[in-house]
């Protein structure tokens, strides 16, 4: 299947190259339904989630912003999602830097330079204020910056984290679609079993972490999650043998059949004293 990951960099055109790559590979271009989703989750308003996401939450939304559900259930929805639709283009929503260790998704940065954007946004909002354009351009790249840091603790604009980088200030839209398909339809990002099932174990790590965070009894729990061969890998320091079987428990019924349980308790290895 077609898995393609794309930057969501406002003014950029990476909208459109997204677009393009949805019609010509014929799968699901995913972007709005995760913002959907994610706001039946955490039970706020879409509108919230998009302005935390693009830096115009105000301050309150800010302090009552439960960012690290936001970033585990987005990636929960992110990679469930591709899974579910046999192939997809994502764009945003850190979809790059979650999906760089599937080996056949194609994570692409489309970009352009900061006046470039600029002039395009006042033109397709039809604005003559460069001042209110800028800022907004600049806050959108800040608040990407800071999720990205807090999420990946990745630069997101350094090119090492992207398989390929596409400037449409001097490549076009079709180009830059003609590209990226040279990149899907090539030998070295051809879907494999061992592909698949990386694809598959980053599924399974991500909705048991949402299932730890969704829990009462796990949520304030701080535990390491990753999954191999369908493997389920539980680590950290917990307080109590009761906060144990509590995670053991809420990772089986999200599905995690094998369970490599590393948990310790501070009350097994905590000295005794008489």
């Amino acid at each position: 299947m077609a898995l393609v990951a794309i930057t969501r960099e406002m003014g950029s055109l990476g909208k459109d190259v997204a677009s393009g790559l949805s019609e010509a590979l014929g799968v699901p271009l995913i972007y709005h339904e995760i913002a959907d989703h994610l706001a039946d989750r955490m039970r706020v308003r879409k509108s919230h989630v998009i302005r935390l996401l693009d830096g115009s939450a105000n301050l309150l939304e800010r302090l009552t912003a439960d960012k690290t559900s936001l970033s585990i259930f987005s990636a929960d929805e992110i990679v469930n999602l591709a899974i579910q639709a046999k192939g997809a283009v994502i764009r945003g929503w850190g979809a790059t830097h979650l999906l760089r260790e599937v080996p056949h998704a194609v994570c692409v940065r489309v970009c352009a330079p900061f006046e470039v954007r600029k002039q395009r946004m006042m033109e397709r909002t039809g604005s003559r204020d460069e001042d209110k354009v800028s800022d907004e351009i600049r806050q959108n790249d800040e608040a990407h910056t800071a999720i990205m840091r807090r999420n990946f603790h990745v630069q997101w604009t350094d090119a090492e984290n992207y398989d390929l980088v596409l400037n449409t200030e001097r490549v076009s839209v079709k180009d830059c679609v003609d590209e990226v398909l040279r990149l899907v339809r090539s030998e070295e990002f051809a879907e494999t079993e061992e592909s698949r099932r990386r694809l598959e174990d980053l599924a399974l790590a991500c909705r048991v972490r949402a299932a730890l965070r969704r829990s009462p009894r796990t949520r304030e729990l701080r535990v390491s999650v990753s999954a191999a061969n369908g493997r389920v890998a539980l680590a950290g320091m917990l307080d109590k043998a009761e906060e144990r079987a509590a995670v053991n428990e809420v990772a089986a019924e999200a599905g995690a059949r094998d369970i490599d349980d590393q948990l310790r308790t501070a009350d097994a290895v905590r000295p005794r004293f008489q």
